[in-house]
């Protein structure tokens, strides 16, 4: 059995649980809010359908029911309005995590913890300072996300599977992360060649424009934003995929917000570059061949966390 626990059940909190149900990766979830009531609603109207998915059981709870978890996903928080920044949610939502991390610990205990509340980098370095729990157990989605949609650019750009795109997107969930091109490739050529390396397939393809991808990465979630209100689907695939990694045991590479330990000359700041993850949190890092401009593109994002860090009451 896996137990998956859910704290805050928002958009994004709620359609977690959806997803995880359809995928059949938790047999049994956990839904806790402030607001019981919509947490109860939420869990009912999930469970109601659960005939036609793999067996699982889902209800509202307590912090008490998350006992047992093997996986505690926070995204309790006020959500980002439009033309609002990540980082101008900061000590909103850090305040709101630190009331719920003597909480959810005090039951759930050292298990895998998984931070989805904005701004991301900012709330797993509080989740990491206060709560006691080791830093391999504490994930920020992060930048998977981004990443996510930098591959599905590229991917319609040359109309190719997006499991055939490896690219990433590091640094800080926002507008200061970046794109280490030198490392990008469709099946083991670079971005750039890829056009030139195709033969007998009738397509004309565009000139590939960096700066036009990175535009789309970087302001697809106000754009989201700006148009239905809020950002839930892409974030829950992403984050169902970071439980199914963290439940399966095979170590995955993925970019996620987590603790640096002198990597990239950067330490104490929770950011993304690429990790391994697997049944026991955060397995290792993997070091990408950054050029010395990625690497000051790295160091500007971590300044970028670090000043609102500095700015916030931990």
């Amino acid at each position: 059995m896996n137990k998956i626990t859910i704290i805050g059940t928002g958009s994004v909190g709620s359609t977690i649980a959806y997803a995880l149900s359809l995928l059949g990766v938790a047999s049994e979830i956990v839904m806790i809010d402030i607001n019981n009531e919509k947490a109860l609603g939420e869990a009912l109207d999930i469970r109601q359908g659960s005939p036609f998915c793999n067996p699982f059981t889902v209800y509202a709870g307590t912090y008490a029911d998350a006992a047992g978890s093997d996986i505690v996903i926070i995204t309790s928080g006020i959500a980002r309005k439009p033309g609002q920044s990540r980082l101008e949610l900061a000590q909103t939502n850090v305040n709101v995590l630190k009331s719920i991390i003597p909480e959810i610990t005090r039951y759930a205990g050292e298990t895998n913890y998984l931070i989805v509340s904005n701004p991301v980098d900012v709330m797993t370095y509080v989740f990491c300072k206060c709560s006691g729990i080791p830093d391999h157990n504490i994930i920020g989605s992060g930048t998977i996300l981004d990443t996510s949609r930098l591959r599905t650019r590229i991917s319609e750009y040359y109309k190719i599977n997006q499991k055939n795109v490896h690219a990433y997107v590091l640094g800080e969930h926002g507008d200061s992360s970046f794109i280490p091109w030198s490392a990008a490739n469709i099946s083991n050529i670079p971005i750039e060649k890829f056009h030139e390396s195709i033969n007998g397939k009738e397509t004309v393809m565009p000139t590939f424009d960096h700066n036009s991808v990175e535009e789309y990465v970087r302001k697809s979630g106000a754009s989201v934003i700006e148009r239905k209100g809020a950002t839930f689907y892409a974030v829950s695939t992403s984050v169902c995929y970071i439980c199914k990694c963290l439940l399966t045991g095979i170590d995955t590479t993925m970019t996620v917000s987590t603790m640096l330990h002198g990597e990239y000359g950067l330490d104490d700041i929770c950011l993304s570059i690429l990790n391994i993850i697997g049944n026991k949190g955060v397995q290792g890092k993997v070091m990408l061949p950054l050029t010395d401009d990625e690497i000051k593109q790295l160091h500007n994002s971590a300044d970028c966390v670090r000043k609102v860090i500095d700015s916030i009451n931990i």
